[in-house]
């Protein structure tokens, strides 16, 4: 029997998609409050890591906001044990005490698709792909742990080298809640557009294996509208969207503003990014390095943002970014307002 099932009142449901040293609680309220998401993944939070002395540590990945929607844990490792360890302390609620937070995780999902090769070697995350026995015996373990308290997930790619269709059918056939799909291999990583057309397949199998089994599409979705289309066009349940968020941080809206927004109102929402994240982060300036990350959503299309871009690149702490970017946006006013007073 499976885990209680993600209860969602309307379909399809819209994910904001795991990505690690991006997606932590910071970047989740700033994205909440342009556009709220219906669910969120965390960011990759090693099993193992939460078993020993980096437990500290790992466990800020894990926080969640008042503010946010409902959270799922993303968890990955290679030793069954200890995903049964952690599901247990997730399913009981008892991490989330430990954390402060004022609900539990909305459900638990095994990272079976992070293609970085020094993770890949280890036979972790995709390389599981490669080890199918390792993979049923993860997904046993957490779906033990959990002992029906939360529904377990799995997010994977569509193969390895190639696109292996019993890869699928195999996940389909171990009882879990939800499968996510990023429509490329792991060769692949992003350098080849999605293979959308693998969810015709993909639907096809999940309605005979394991109909119960929410089906999720990732990839090269880039809008509220694209996901709506897929849906229709292919059945499935809910849409993730990664990369996209960079290029829109209203992408969940059903009517984005993004494009219409002058460079003071993005500045401004790249500020409050900033305050949150010095709020949050007990780093200090160490986590510089994941906030330049973030400078390409906000600094563009105006005259200096190349040039703002690069100095924020070469900047040593977190206040020196900020006070660039607050610079840069008094000078955008003052020069508006010449550019009104000589019209």
């Amino acid at each position: 029997m499976m885990s209680p099932n993600f209860s969602f009142p309307v379909k399809p449901f819209f994910v904001l998609a795991p990505m690690d040293d991006v997606t932590d609680t910071v970047f989740r309220q700033v994205i909440s409050a342009c556009a709220p998401p219906d669910l969120c993944f965390s960011e990759f939070t090693n099993v193992e890591g939460l078993l020993n002395s980096g437990r500290n540590r790992l466990l800020r990945k894990l926080e969640r906001h008042p503010s946010e929607p409902p959270l799922i844990a993303h968890i990955w490792g290679l030793n069954p044990f200890d995903f049964a360890i952690i599901a247990d302390q997730i399913a009981s609620g008892s991490l989330a005490d430990e954390l402060g937070m004022d609900t539990n995780f909305k459900g638990i999902d095994i990272n079976m698709g992070c293609p970085a090769k020094d993770i890949t070697r280890m036979g972790a995350c995709s390389g599981l792909i490669r080890n199918r026995d390792l993979a049923a015996a993860i997904i046993a373990a957490t779906k033990k742990g959990a002992r029906k308290r939360l529904p377990i997930s799995v997010k994977t790619r569509l193969g390895y080298s190639d696109i292996e269709p019993e890869w699928t059918q195999f996940l389909l056939k171990q009882g879990i809640d939800m499968l996510s799909i990023h429509l490329r291999t792991v060769k692949e990583l992003s350098l080849v557009e999605a293979h959308f057309e693998e969810l015709t397949r993909i639907k096809k199998e999940r309605d005979a294996i394991a109909p119960d089994t929410l089906l999720v599409a990732n990839g090269d979705i880039t809008s509220r509208e694209q996901g709506e289309k897929l849906v229709e066009q292919y059945g499935i349940d809910g849409v993730m969207i990664g990369r996209g968020v960079f290029q829109d941080p209203f992408v969940f809206s059903k009517d984005s503003p993004w494009t219409e927004l002058d460079p003071n109102a993005k500045l401004k929402l790249f500020i409050k990014h900033l305050q949150l994240y010095m709020q949050w982060t007990d780093q200090g300036d160490k986590g510089i390095s994941r906030l330049n990350k973030y400078a390409k959503i906000y600094v563009n299309g105006f005259d200096g943002a190349k040039e703002l871009r690069i100095k924020l690149a070469t900047t040593k702490t977190i206040r020196q970014m900020l006070d660039y970017v607050e610079d840069c946006l008094t000078q955008i006013k003052k020069r508006e307002f010449v550019e009104v007073k000589n019209f």
